[in-house]
């Protein structure tokens, strides 16, 4: 039986999150329809101790949703052009989360395809965290929407366990670029790695 995930279950340590949610299944509903995408690809960020999160500075208005509570979708901007949605993980009030990197379209793929017309093949609709944003739907509105709620336009559901979970350095981070906080799993889906270039500016 398919079923969201709790709060509870996400209220734990980014990189145990980032276990969890390998294989679970996010699922967008918009006045267009809905689209569903099997995650393949994440990355952990933690706070305070984690140079390379939104968080290490401090709390802002940008990066609030990372503070809690756990189950919250947390999207930003990037480059000027592009959404990036996050799973907030973690207690209420410490700050944590997991960037979604990449998945498979399994539900909605007709819109998905609309949204992504410049997609060679289904398995690059949603291949990179701007593409999987763009193919749901997601955008600043959604920004601290509650994935555990079960009247929430975007939902958060189990999948079966991630078994071969495979780990490496996170993808264009300007510090801590050897820590392996991204994990994936085998799909055509999964992104392709580039390694971050130092700059004074974190993530």
């Amino acid at each position: 039986m398919v079923r969201q995930l709790t709060e509870q279950e996400l209220a734990v340590d980014p990189v145990v999150a980032a276990r969890l949610l390998l294989g679970a299944v996010i699922e967008s509903t918009t006045p267009d329809g809905v689209v569903g995408v099997r995650i393949v690809e994440v990355e952990a960020y933690r706070g305070g101790d984690d140079p390379a999160s939104h968080c290490y500075r401090g709390r802002t208005p940008r990066n609030d949703v990372m503070f809690g509570p756990a189950g919250r979708l947390y999207v930003y901007f990037v480059y000027g052009m592009h959404f990036c949605a996050n799973v907030v993980s973690l207690t209420d009030g410490v700050p944590g989360a997991v960037l979604l990197r990449a998945g498979e379209v399994v539900k909605g793929e007709d819109l998905a395809q609309m949204r992504r017309p410049a997609a060679r093949s289904t398995a690059e609709l949603a291949k990179g965290p701007a593409r999987l944003t763009g193919v749901l739907g997601l955008d600043r509105e959604h920004n601290g929407t509650d994935l555990t709620a079960e009247s929430a336009s975007v939902r958060l559901f189990a999948g079966d366990p991630a078994t071969e979970i495979r780990t490496g350095p996170r993808v264009g981070v300007a510090v801590a670029v050897d820590v392996p906080w991204r994990f994936w799993i085998d799909s055509p889906a999964v992104s392709t790695y580039r390694r971050g270039t130092r700059r004074t500016r974190v993530r």
